[in-house]
């Protein structure tokens, strides 16, 4: 990265800057909007439990301030009421009803501040059969007909870590969610519930594939697609050393440098014809397992062949694409990944620091002009800040 782009990455305030959100604590998804945002230059406030003590090492934490709220307390709600009179948005993780239970609910917020925008993060959605129902990303990737899409053929489901749940199909859409509904509230002056729902946002990624099933040009047989490993040409394979290599030669351009570069230079069946991907298979299989992944990055180099390397998290940080690009990189003493995606007028900061639980409880209620602060703080609501506990 040149010396110019960091310096104004490092300067930059992000476009979402002077955008205030409220972060009601808990696991996953929600964290990782709220995150998002911060990437983006939000002022990003984190309610956590007083309970969560000392240091924390939570990546999805990071660029957050952090106040400790007993929302039990009986002054608890009325912080977090606080908080929401001068935010843009609150997104919460909760299961339905909770937030309401513990007096914070959209009604009651909207009543100290009409155009807040509510985000809520569940895996069922708010309403349904399952709403209430525990559940983790396999279950709702399971029943909105992705999971099943994903795995070789003969083989089970591959479970895609929970990237295409929680952070694909979650927080990805309640983050354009509550995006949305902020310009609206500006136009409005009222603000909504925005209801981001696992199962609704993954299906939704699946819209291209729904598309070719509704068309003939996708199987309900796993691993049998051109975009599942069922097509030779768009697939991973071993190499000598034991590692991998990622075949995407979807085009026929592409394709033919492929065959070129892997040596298969003879005549090959037709590749257009899925009856001859288990002969293809073979060749590029045999052809992959005589050289190491270096060997064959290098052969595969400045190329149109669409081949690159499976690299490990670490290695990628390594890799002189993306080091350039600064895509990944040591912030805070941490192998992590830069804020995405870039903005050419309003740079994103560096990511920030992972705070300590309610370290920043006076700061925030002070920065914030939350009506009573004080009081809060002498009440015990609001826990005083632990930089010296």
């Amino acid at each position: 990265m040149a010396a110019g782009e960091e310096s104004n990455r490092q300067a930059g305030r992000g476009p979402l800057a002077g955008i205030r959100v409220v972060e009601l604590a808990g696991i996953g998804p929600a964290p990782f909007c709220a995150m998002l945002l911060a990437d983006l230059g939000a002022d990003v406030v984190r309610v956590d439990r007083p309970t969560s003590a000392g240091e924390q090492d939570d990546l999805l934490n990071r660029g957050k301030r952090s106040i400790s709220v007993d929302l039990k307390h009986e002054r608890g709600p009325a912080a977090v009421l606080g908080l929401v009179e001068q935010a843009d948005v609150l997104l919460e993780g909760f299961r339905p009803g909770v937030a309401e239970r513990l007096g914070i609910g959209p009604e009651t917020c909207w009543e100290v501040n009409p155009a807040l925008v509510y985000g809520r993060m569940t895996g069922w959605g708010q309403d349904g059969p399952l709403s209430s129902s525990s559940g983790h990303d396999i279950d709702y990737i399971a029943l909105s007909g992705m999971l099943h899409s994903i795995g070789r053929a003969g083989g089970p489901p591959q479970v895609p870590v929970n990237l295409l749940g929680d952070f694909g199909g979650g927080a990805m859409y309640l983050a354009v969610g509550i995006l949305a509904a902020v310009l609206e509230s500006r136009g409005s002056g009222r603000g909504q519930v925005v209801d981001a729902s696992i199962v609704d946002g993954s299906a939704h990624l699946g819209t291209m594939l729904f598309g070719m099933l509704s068309t003939g040009g996708w199987r309900t047989e796993r691993g049998t697609n051109l975009l599942d490993t069922g097509a030779p040409f768009y697939d991973v394979y071993a190499t000598a050393d034991g590692e991998h290599m990622a075949v995407g030669a979807l085009e026929p351009q592409f394709y033919e440098e492929l065959l070129e570069r892997l040596g298969l230079t003879g005549a090959l069946p037709d590749r257009d014809d899925p009856a001859n991907w288990p002969e293809l298979r073979n060749r590029f299989t045999e052809a992959f397992a005589a050289r190491t992944r270096q060997e064959w990055t290098e052969i595969f180099a400045d190329s149109d062949a669409c081949v690159t390397p499976v690299l490990s998290m670490t290695e990628a940080a390594e890799h002189p694409h993306v080091h350039a690009r600064g895509s990944l990189g040591e912030y805070n003493g941490t192998l992590q990944p830069a804020a995405a995606p870039r903005f050419s007028h309003t740079p994103n900061p560096a990511p920030g620091p992972v705070p300590r639980s309610g370290a920043d409880g006076d700061s925030v209620l002070r920065e914030w002009r939350v009506a009573g602060a004080e009081g809060l703080l002498e009440s015990g609501a609001v826990r005083p800040n632990r930089k010296d506990a």
